[in-house]
């Protein structure tokens, strides 16, 4: 049986992949080609310090996660990342509890990079931060 963490991180991941077009990996390495569309990779991050209440033991976590985006593009990849960036916002407002699994999802704002690369297409690339809100019995997570 998964981990309330497991658990979180999956639906999550479940909840990007409705953003059409643009495929998201699970703790993956980048890959060598981006697709047209952009290309999300949700990392783990770290589920940090929890707070505990005792009377029944409960863990309160608020998980860091990160969503590496990255975008291509000849001639708009601003107005791309920035359109991704709306989706990945617009679905994640939609589900703020991820149906009830956690008790809030928290995106920060996008720390957006500019990666030159040889060719016609240039890469826009950014992190977001992402808290997750949950408790758990588990002191693992």
């Amino acid at each position: 049986m998964p981990t309330t963490r497991e658990t979180i991180l999956t639906a999550l991941a479940d909840l990007l992949r409705t953003i059409p077009h643009v495929p998201v990996l699970r703790g993956e390495v980048l890959p060598e080609r981006i697709p047209p569309a952009g290309l999300m990779i949700l990392r783990d991050g770290t589920p940090g310090e929890p707070g505990v209440t005792l009377s029944p033991l409960t863990y309160h976590f608020q998980h860091r996660a990160e969503l590496e985006m990255i975008v291509r593009s000849a001639t708009d990849r601003d107005a791309l990342f920035d359109a991704l960036v709306a989706q990945i916002g617009a679905v994640i407002t939609a589900d703020r509890t991820l149906r009830g699994l956690c008790d809030w999802v928290e995106p920060e704002a996008a720390e957006p990079v500019d990666l030159p690369v040889e060719g016609a297409a240039s890469l826009k690339a950014g992190i977001i931060p992402i808290t997750l809100h949950y408790a758990t019995s588990d002191a693992l997570g």
